[in-house]
C-alpha cells in the first residue's frame, strides 16, 4: 500500500510538462552563481562591522631601550654649589627605558565612519546588481534550449505522421504489387523512403534527449517534457538589471561625495599614556635618584587636517566624471536595447506574415498529395512523383511549425529584452 501511494504521488510529477516560466527560475536557483548574493551580504557586514569598530578605544603597547650620546645635565657651577649642600646631583643616565601603553579614543571625526559604513553598504548594492545582471542572462540560454526542445517535439511529431502516410502508401502499393499493377521497384521506393524517415527520427529522438538532457542540467530540475507558452502582449520596458546597476553606481557616487565633506571636518579624540621606565616626567628626581617610575598622562587632541582642501576640487571633479560615464554607459545600454527590440519586433511581424499562408498551403499540397495518389492507382504518374508530393506537404508541415515556435521564441526574447 506504501509503494501504491509513493507511485501515485510521483506519477503526476513525471506527466507534467515544465513550463518555461518554471524552467527560468529552476535555473536561477540552480546556477552557482545565486550563492554570491549571501556572499556579498556576508562581506558587506563584514566591511561595515570593522569600520564601526573605528570608535573603538585604539590601544597600543611599546617598549624601546636607548643609548644616547649625550643627556640633560646640570652646569659645573651649580653641581659644585650642590655638593656644597651634601647633594650629589648625578644627572640623567645616557641609558633609558620605557615600557608603556597609548589609549586614543576618537568622540567626534566628522562623520568619516559614517560615511565609510554606507559607501560599503552601497558598495554592496553595485556587487549584488552586477551579480543580478550576470544572473538574468540565464533566462536568454534557457529560452533557447526551451524553444529548440518545443521545435524537435513538433519535428517529431511531423515525422511521426509523415511515417504514417508513407506507411499507409506503402502498404497500398504492396497490394497493387501483389495484383500486377505496380512494380515491385514502385514499392522498394516507398519503403526506402519510409525507412529515411525513420532514421530522421532516431536522428531527432537523439537530438531531443541531448538537448533535455542539457537543460535539465541548467535548471537542476528533471525535465520531461515542455509545453507550448500561450501567446503573450509584451507590455512597455520593465527595469533591467542592468538599468538598476547604474542607478547603484549613481547612489555610490552620491555617498562617495558626501564622504568627501566629511573628510574636511576635524577631528577630537582624548587619549591616555601611561609607561613605567627611566627617566620619567619628573627629571629633577630622576637625575637625583636613577630609579624606574611609573608615569601617565592624559588629554584631549582637536585636529584639523586641511590637505584635504588641496584635492578635494578634483576629487569632487572626479566624481562627477564617473557619473557622466554611468549616465554613458546607461545610453549605451539603452541604445542597444532599443536596437534589439526594433529588430525583434519585426521579426515577429515576419513570422506572422508568413504564418497567414501557411495553412493554405499545406491544404493545397496536402490536396496535391491526394490527387497523386489517386493518379499513382490509375498509372497516370509513377511512384516517384507521389513521394516528391508527400514529402512537399511534409516540409510545408514543418515550416508552419518553425514559424509558429520562432514566432513564440522571438515574442519570449522581447520579453527578456524589455524585461515584462
Amino acid at each position: 500500500m506504501k509503494r501504491l501511494f509513493i507511485m501515485l504521488a510521483i506519477l503526476p510529477v513525471m506527466s507534467m510538462a515544465q513550463t518555461l516560466e518554471e524552467c527560468q527560475h529552476a535555473a536561477e536557483r540552480n546556477c552557482p552563481l545565486i550563492r554570491q548574493y549571501d556572499l556579498i551580504n556576508q562581506t558587506t557586514d563584514l566591511t561595515v562591522s570593522n569600520i564601526s569598530k573605528g570608535w573603538l578605544p585604539q590601544v597600543s603597547a611599546s617598549a624601546q631601550a636607548t643609548y644616547q650620546s649625550d643627556v640633560v645635565s646640570w652646569p659645573d657651577r651649580i653641581q659644585m654649589l650642590y655638593q656644597q649642600m651634601g647633594m650629589d646631583m648625578k644627572g640623567l643616565k645616557k641609558d633609558q627605558y620605557k615600557m608603556g601603553i597609548d589609549i586614543n579614543q576618537t568622540v567626534y571625526d566628522g562623520g568619516v565612519i559614517k560615511g565609510k559604513k554606507e559607501m560599503a553598504r552601497k558598495q554592496g548594492e553595485v556587487d549584488a546588481a552586477q551579480t543580478e545582471v550576470t544572473l538574468y542572462q540565464v533566462r536568454k540560454r534557457v529560452n533557447e534550449m526551451y524553444f529548440g526542445l518545443l521545435l524537435l517535439d513538433e519535428q517529431i511529431r511531423l515525422n511521426a505522421d509523415l511515417q504514417e502516410l508513407l506507411s499507409a502508401n506503402e502498404k497500398k502499393i504492396s497490394s497493387m504489387y501483389k495484383q500486377g499493377t505496380a512494380a515491385e521497384s514502385d514499392y522498394n521506393a516507398v519503403k526506402a523512403e519510409r525507412l529515411k524517415v525513420m532514421q530522421q527520427a532516431v536522428d531527432l529522438q537523439s537530438q531531443k534527449r541531448s538537448l533535455k538532457l542539457a537543460l535539465s542540467a541548467f535548471c537542476g530540475i528533471e525535465v520531461d517534457s515542455v509545453q507550448k507558452p500561450a501567446l503573450v502582449e509584451v507590455a512597455q520596458n520593465g527595469l533591467r538589471p542592468e538599468l538598476k546597476m547604474v542607478d547603484a553606481q549613481m547612489r555610490l557616487a552620491d555617498t562617495q561625495e558626501k564622504l568627501l565633506n566629511a573628510t574636511l571636518m576635524p577631528k577630537l579624540s582624548v587619549f591616555a599614556s601611561g609607561f613605567y621606565g627611566y627617566p620619567g616626567y619628573n627629571m629633577f628626581e630622576d637625575m637625583l635618584r636613577h630609579e624606574w617610575s611609573l608615569n601617565g598622562i592624559v588629554g584631549a587632541k582637536l585636529t584639523w587636517n586641511i590637505g584635504a582642501f588641496y584635492t578635494r576640487k578634483n576629487d569632487k571633479a572626479n566624481v562627477q566624471l564617473q557619473r557622466e560615464m554611468f549616465d554613458v554607459n546607461r545610453e549605451m545600454f539603452l541604445f542597444y536595447n532599443n536596437i534589439e527590440q526594433i529588430q525583434q519586433r519585426e521579426e515577429i511581424a515576419r513570422y506572422q506574415a508568413l504564418m497567414t499562408t501557411d495553412e493554405e498551403i499545406i491544404s493545397l499540397r496536402s490536396s496535391v498529395r491526394k490527387a497523386a495518389e489517386s493518379k499513382l492507382s490509375h498509372g497516370v504518374i509513377d511512384v516517384n512523383d507521389l513521394v516528391k508530393e508527400i514529402n512537399n506537404e511534409n516540409a510545408a508541415r514543418v515550416q508552419q511549425s518553425i514559424h509558429e515556435i520562432e514566432m513564440l521564441k522571438e515574442i519570449y526574447n522581447l520579453k527578456y529584452t524589455t524585461n515584462n
